[in-house]
């Protein structure tokens, strides 16, 4: 499952390259990994599942399709916060577009729903390069 999971761990080795390796905030998220209260897991292992008080983060969720959404948001049950991230300048999918994706229909059909809320962030956070390529490419 390495390379499934290897996006998910860079991001995790930027929060804890923040710390020192030996501070209770990097140790809790060695902690957290080993006992498996953060669990990173591929979509594809998602059906069938019912997830009960947990907090869900999809990221990349601009590559996903509509059904795919449904998919993930239909496993969720009492008590469950989910959290879709994505830029839709990014998608990389041949198949979608910055209208057909799935993130983006999520914000269309939630729109208004009282247990769901859109947050837009208007600066990219890798770099000016990646920034320049989203908006040319």
């Amino acid at each position: 499952m390495s390379p499934f999971i290897q996006p998910l761990m860079d991001n995790l080795n930027v929060i804890g390259g923040q710390f020192r390796s030996t501070s209770k905030e990097a140790m809790k998220i060695d902690e957290m990994l080993k006992t498996e209260k953060l669990l990173i897991s591929p979509l594809a292992y998602i059906r069938g599942r019912s997830l009960g008080k947990v907090f869900l983060i999809c990221d990349e969720a601009q590559n996903l399709t509509p059904n795919e959404i449904k998919t993930i948001i239909t496993r969720a049950g009492e008590g469950t916060k989910m959290v879709f991230t994505g830029d839709i300048f990014q998608i990389d999918q041949p198949y979608l577009d910055k209208w057909s994706n799935g993130l983006t229909h999520l914000g269309e059909k939630m729109d208004g729903q009282k247990l769901f809320e859109h947050v837009f962030l208007r600066v990219g956070e890798r770099s000016e390069l990646s920034d320049i390529a989203s908006k040319l490419l």
